[in-house]
C-alpha cells in the first residue's frame, strides 16, 4: 500500500465514475474473463466506453436489477469475474436477496457496484438516496464492503476487487468529488489509512466525509487540539488492529459516514471498541431519517455531515473521555 495525500480540498475537474471505468478497461484488456453488467445506466456511469471496446464482455441488463444479479451470479459460476452495477438504492434494496443467496451463500465473485450513495444522490431525489445500502451487505458472511472517496481510491479498489475472490459491494461517488488521493496512490482491502497523526481524538472517516475530516483536523488545530485522521475506506473486512490502535493512544474516536450510523461504519466500530477496549465513541452520519432532494451541500448540513458538525463531535468526545 502506498499513497500520495493531496488534501487541498479541491474539487476533481473529472467524474470519479471514470476512476472505475478506466480500472475496467485496463483489466477486461488483460483478462477475456472480466465482465461488466449494467442495470440501463450505461450512460449514467459511463461504462458505455466498456461496451464500445469490449462488446462481449459487457451487458444491459435492462431495467431489471434482480435478474441482473441472478445473470452476474451464474455467469461467476462458470468462472467469470463479473462487476454489476446500478444506482446504490436498488444495488442494495432490489439486489440483495439474489446478492445474499445466489452470489453469497455461493461465495461467488460477484462485486456489486452501488453508484449515487447517501446525499451524493441529491436531486435524484429523496427515494434513490441509500443511507443502508452498506449494511445489507455488511450481513452478508463473507462479503467485503468498501466506501471509496475519490477518483484514485476507486480506480485502485476496483483492481484489487477483480482479485480478491469474495463477493463484495462497493459505494461509488458518480459524478463531482474532492480530491483526496494523488493519481496512482494504492490501497489494500481492509487496510485503513492514516491520513494525519495526533494525539487527543481520532476521526474515522470515509467516503464523501474523508475530506471533511481533514478539514475538521484543520479547524482542532487552530483551537490547539491534535486529531488523527484515518480513511476506513473497507467498512468490511474492518481494520481491527488500526481502530484499537488509535482507541488505545487517543483515548476516543469520532465515526464519519455518509449513512445511517446505527448500522454502518459508526456501528461497526463501536460493536469493536465496546467489547475490546471502550472508549467514548461520538457518531457523525445519518441519525434514523430518510432521504430528500437538493443540492450535495445543502444536504450535507440538513444532515449535520460537515467538518464542523466533526469538530462539535470531536469536542464532545474528549469532553466524555475527560470526565
Amino acid at each position: 500500500m502506498s499513497f500520495t495525500l493531496i488534501g487541498k480540498h479541491e474539487k476533481d475537474s473529472r467524474a470519479n465514475r471514470d476512476g472505475y471505468v478506466e480500472a475496467m478497461l485496463e483489466m477486461m484488456a488483460e483478462n477475456p474473463k472480466l465482465v461488466h453488467i449494467d442495470c440501463d445506466l450505461m450512460g449514467c456511469i459511463n461504462t458505455g466506453k466498456l461496451l464500445k471496446a469490449f462488446p462481449a464482455q459487457t451487458f444491459n441488463a435492462g431495467i431489471a436489477e434482480q435478474n441482473a444479479m441472478g445473470v452476474a451470479s451464474g455467469m461467476a459460476a462458470t468462472g467469470l469475474t463479473v462487476f454489476a452495477h446500478s444506482f446504490g438504492c436498488f444495488a442494495a434494496r432490489r439486489m440483495f436477496d439474489q446478492a445474499f443467496l445466489a452470489a453469497g451463500y455461493s461465495e461467488l465473485p460477484v462485486h456489486v457496484i452501488g453508484s449515487d450513495p447517501g446525499v451524493c444522490a441529491a436531486f435524484n431525489g429523496a427515494t434513490h438516496m441509500p443511507f443502508e445500502d452498506c449494511a445489507l451487505y455488511m450481513n452478508i458472511p463473507n462479503a467485503v464492503v468498501i466506501d471509496s472517496c475519490d477518483f484514485a481510491q476507486t480506480k485502485a479498489l476496483t483492481r484489487k476487487l477483480a482479485a480478491c475472490g469474495s463477493p463484495s459491494y462497493m459505494r461509488l461517488i458518480r459524478k463531482g468529488f474532492t480530491t483526496v488521493y494523488a493519481d496512482g496512490s494504492d490501497f489494500e482491502i481492509g487496510k485503513g489509512v492514516t491520513l494525519r497523526d495526533g494525539k487527543d481524538v481520532t476521526i474515522i472517516a470515509s467516503g464523501i466525509l474523508v475530506d471533511e475530516a481533514l478539514k475538521a483536523e484543520e479547524m482542532l488545530a487552530a483551537k490547539g487540539i491534535s486529531a488523527r485522521v484515518i480513511d476506513m475506506h473497507t467498512w468490511k473486512p474492518l481494520d481491527e488492529e488500526l481502530v484499537l490502535r488509535a482507541a488505545a493512544e487517543t483515548g476516543c474516536i469520532v465515526t464519519a459516514e455518509n449513512h445511517q450510523v446505527g448500522t454502518g461504519l459508526g456501528s461497526a466500530i463501536t460493536n469493536l471498541t465496546s467489547a475490546k477496549n471502550p472508549v467514548p465513541v461520538e457518531r457523525i452520519g445519518i441519525q434514523n431519517r430518510f432521504g430528500q432532494v437538493g443540492p450535495q451541500d445543502f444536504l450535507m448540513q440538513q444532515y449535520n455531515l460537515t467538518a464542523e458538525d466533526i469538530v462539535a463531535a470531536a469536542l464532545r468526545a474528549i469532553a466524555r473521555r475527560q470526565g
